[in-house]
């Protein structure tokens, strides 16, 4: 039996809580039963049904009430057990169903104000011919006059997530090599000089991208190509073909995440026991194919979780390109405040978004995690990568253990 179920057939045995839980149920239900009825209510021409609704859930509060003093004066031992006309089996059944009467009419009222009543006031703001001046009115207003500039901006907003977070893989995955390769005995001075310089490499480019804001990254991108392409004669126009703003935007968001996704592979390699890594090159395996076929695979199921992270980072700091003119959804909603000079209304749209846009992200990932049976836990900060979760390394779990190698 599920959690769920067991709290719910918890619940409902016992008549105190069924009274603690549909007393609150009643009193939202009695809040909205005040509320003004809207154009298209269903109860506007039932008054009297309305009026028997608001007792009812009045009735319940004060039976409610009632069952709490009798409790409060014979709480000693099991007085309220043998006293209290609620206890009976009879009773039991009877609460059961007025609880369930309690959530019908909160749900029905619920449905009549606020669902009718949002319906009223979409249907209200599509007739007017100017911005009206209330808030949820406003916001219907605008989007139904911008829906095309936002969905441009969303549509951006993922492109740029998206694809950005794809390269930024593609890139961290060179650059990690780069980072943990160490000097062999074996190697030559050429082999020596060329892991040296690119782990010095790696090392100066995670420092430099991660303690500089992505803001400052893509203006200096964007003007820095810009001024490189102007320089060679192009003209601004055939710039604009070439150099846009989600060009430059797409390479600000992939070289950002790079240096963070490098770190974070880092951090997965680096918690595989270094007893798969030594078992691999006693069997005659190179360090390059130690980490290729043993030691990457282990350690990329390890970060996964923290590198999905990055994708939901990127949504959202994807924001901050709208500076050098990258039509997103800020930018969009900017273009948006603009026409109509309400800041808070599409400000509050543009948060809704994002937060949607976050959520899907996060759902999916967390699909895609459990298809690979890692635990879709993602990592808060870069510092905590060494404490990814994932397959412990050198268990029979993994594809690429040295047991399965062996056996072949």
């Amino acid at each position: 039996m599920s959690r769920l179920r067991k709290i719910k057939q918890f619940v409902i045995s016992d008549h105190r809580y069924v009274f603690l839980a549909t007393s609150f149920v009643a009193a939202v239900g009695i809040w909205f039963s005040l509320q003004r009825r809207s154009a298209m209510s269903f109860l506007r021409g039932a008054y009297t049904v309305e009026v028997a609704m608001y007792w009812f859930l009045m009735a319940w509060l004060a039976l409610s009430a009632v069952a709490l003093v009798w409790k409060l004066t014979h709480w000693k031992g099991d007085a309220y057990q043998r006293t209290s006309p609620f206890t009976k089996p009879a009773a039991k059944a009877a609460l059961r169903l007025g609880s369930y009467a309690v959530c019908a009419v909160t749900a029905a009222l619920f449905v009549d104000r606020a669902v009718m009543g949002f319906l009223s006031v979409v249907s209200d703001s599509l007739s007017h011919d100017k911005n009206p001046s209330d808030f949820l009115s406003s916001i219907v207003y605008m989007l139904d006059k911008s829906y095309g500039i936002i969905g441009q901006g969303i549509l951006t907003t993922v492109g740029l997530s998206v694809f950005g977070t794809l390269i930024a893989f593609v890139l961290a995955i060179l650059l990690v090599f780069l980072r943990i390769q160490q000097v062999d005995r074996c190697d030559n001075d050429a082999v020596r000089f060329f892991k040296t310089f690119g782990t010095a490499f790696a090392k100066v480019y995670s420092t430099v991208v991660r303690g500089t804001p992505m803001m400052v990254q893509g203006m200096l991108i964007y003007f820095a190509g810009f001024g490189l392409l102007r320089n060679s004669g192009m003209t601004v126009s055939e710039i604009g073909k070439v150099w846009s703003t989600f060009v430059a935007g797409l390479v600000t968001i992939s070289l950002n995440s790079t240096a963070y996704m490098m770190e974070v592979l880092r951090g997965g390699i680096e918690a595989v026991d270094p007893g798969q890594n030594e078992a691999a090159r006693s069997l005659g395996l190179s360090q390059w194919q130690a980490m290729i076929k043993v030691v990457f695979p282990q350690g990329i199921k390890n970060a996964i979780p923290a590198l999905s992270n990055e994708l939901v980072v990127n949504i959202k700091d994807s924001s901050v390109l709208s500076v050098i003119g990258v039509f997103d959804l800020m930018f969009a909603t900017k273009t948006v405040v603009g026409i109509y000079f309400k800041q808070v209304e599409l400000y509050v749209v543009a948060a809704l978004c994002y937060l949607c846009l976050t959520m899907v992200a996060s759902w999916l990932l967390g699909k895609f995690a459990q298809r690979l049976s890692v635990e879709p836990q993602p990592l808060t900060s870069v510092s905590d990568m060494n404490a990814t979760v994932g397959t412990v390394a050198g268990t029979g779990s993994s594809e690429y253990s040295l047991d399965k190698k062996k056996a072949r």
